[in-house]
């Protein structure tokens, strides 16, 4: 799958709607499920067209992390068919309907729980799209490490997915449309993160943007 259709069913999957229909409401316990001082955990972000696919493949290769992303999460979900929540999943993606946050962030702790134990660290991709996720997250499961975000100008993206239109099937109005509500949810997520926060040129070549994701990581995971 294209890294633009990845933005859009993770956006959908990750909206602004806060109730969750099964009450599966993650777990606000003041002891987190994972302790990231010793499994690091690292968001990436980047839009439709920054390498960010790519940049995962060689930060997995190099640092053993597990990868997760929310939409591989839900289509788990969603493939077991052995729970009502999982034929609930199914449902919402067949009729293209949004997921509410507790849903994504419950299904997203299970798996990391689930995954823990043999766990170098995680990779988590296109996670949070809000502040507010990023907040609850750091509540329900752990705190961030580092985020890493590919940045790249919208005249580039444009241009990325554009040249490959074909195989994404991205029209220009729908892509204008995805492209300015990443930038404007980012900007709030990356605005809280300062700190923890580390902007790799994702317009540069996929080697040199990925040497720079090693001076990053590396302190973090040694």
């Amino acid at each position: 799958m294209e890294e633009t259709e990845d933005y859009v069913s993770q956006a959908e999957a990750i909206t602004r709607n806060a109730c969750c229909p099964w009450n599966c409401t993650p777990s606000m316990s003041h002891v987190p499920p994972i302790d990231s001082s010793k499994t690091p955990i690292i968001w990436i972000i980047g839009g439709p067209g920054s390498g960010k696919r790519t940049q995962c493949q060689k930060i997995i290769a190099k640092y053993g992390f597990t990868h997760l992303c929310t939409g591989d999460v839900l289509r788990a979900e969603a493939a077991t068919n052995n729970s009502e929540k999982s034929k609930c999943v199914a449902t919402i993606m067949k009729r293209g309907e949004p997921f509410p946050n507790d849903v994504v962030l419950n299904l997203l702790k299970e798996a990391m729980i689930a995954k823990v134990a043999g766990a170098k660290g995680f990779l988590i991709a296109d996670y949070p799209r809000q502040k507010s996720q990023g907040i609850a997250f750091e509540k329900a499961i752990a705190s961030v490490n580092h985020i890493l975000y590919l940045e790249a100008s919208a005249e580039t993206l444009k241009k990325r997915v554009q040249g490959r239109a074909a195989n994404s099937g991205a029209d220009e109005y729908t892509l204008n449309k995805r492209l300015k509500t990443f930038f404007e949810d980012t900007d709030l997520v990356l605005a809280h993160y300062l700190r923890k926060l580390s902007r790799i040129n994702a317009e540069d070549s996929v080697d040199a943007v990925f040497n720079e994701i090693v001076k990053v990581l590396d302190p973090i995971v040694t």
